[in-house]
């Protein structure tokens, strides 16, 4: 029977990559910023593999992206920072302090006893828990918006300063205004674009999708979710299209803009 590895041959294996005498040399090259950008391809393979219904390579995707992890914490062992048990120790104690309705001691043997809460009440509690972190860490005057990564991609990081802001009581009270905001935003790139300055237009279209990332935070849509699902659905007709000119036996500057689009319109008729 084939062996079946646990955990600590993943630690272990990563241990031996690292070995100054024996490891290999690519990953004794690396670092913590060197290996940032492998992090997050992995995390978006994982996203993309379910996105696709990818069930018989999540299992690696899943692994790839715990190799980051197991790489990272030898780093910080490497430098006598943490090992891999205090990121698991961390781990587990912060999310059983922020679990409460189902931890009510504080400890991982506890059971609940009383009702369980309703999704609001567990969301509540777990940023009032969350906000306490925020407070208790060493830092002269913590502000709202501190712990808020800058590294996120630019879509997650909107959104997540947007429900952080709306916290403290920062927000309109319901979609509408958001609505009227955008068409502001609108108003003020159609004015950048008229003066030709592109400086001004780069600002003012941040500006739109920012507000746009807020409609879909007041709608209750996740934006990444839903532009990823356009640019998916952008790629089916396009694709729809691309066959279309590929069976006609010519090139793509055969056809007119207008011919192109019809096959576009087919695409969507057809569910594409």
């Amino acid at each position: 029977m084939a062996v079946q590895y646990t955990l600590n041959d993943l630690i272990t294996l990563m241990a031996r990559l690292r070995d100054p005498e024996d490891g290999c040399p690519w990953d004794l090259k690396q670092d913590f910023a060197s290996i940032v950008p492998h992090t997050l391809e992995e995390a978006y393979e994982v996203a993309d593999t379910i996105e696709r219904q990818d069930w018989s390579h999540l299992q690696g995707e899943l692994g790839d992206l715990l190799f980051q992890v197991v790489f990272y914490a030898r780093l910080a062992q490497e430098e006598q920072r943490f090992g891999f048990a205090e990121v698991i120790d961390t781990l587990v104690a912060k999310l059983i302090r922020r679990h409460p309705h189902v931890f009510p001691d504080g400890t991982l043997e506890s059971r609940r006893t009383a009702e369980p809460l309703d999704e609001q009440a567990i969301k509540e509690t777990w940023e009032a828990i969350k906000a306490t972190e925020r407070a208790a860490k060493p830092v002269e005057e913590p502000r709202v918006l501190d712990d808020i990564p800058m590294a996120l991609p630019a879509l997650n990081r909107a959104e997540k300063l947007q429900k952080r802001a709306a916290q403290v009581g920062f927000d309109w009270g319901d979609v509408l205004p958001v609505l009227d905001k955008i068409e502001e935003e609108i108003a003020e790139l159609r004015e950048a674009i008229a003066a030709g300055d592109l400086l001004e237009m780069e600002h003012e279209l941040g500006d739109l999708m920012f507000a746009q990332v807020n409609l879909a935070r007041h709608m209750g849509v996740n934006p990444e979710s839903a532009l990823r699902y356009t640019n998916q659905k952008f790629t089916n007709r396009f694709n729809y299209i691309e066959d279309r000119v590929t069976g006609a036996g010519k090139q793509w500057q055969d056809f007119t803009l207008d011919e192109l689009d019809a096959w576009w319109d087919e695409a969507k008729q057809k569910g594409l």
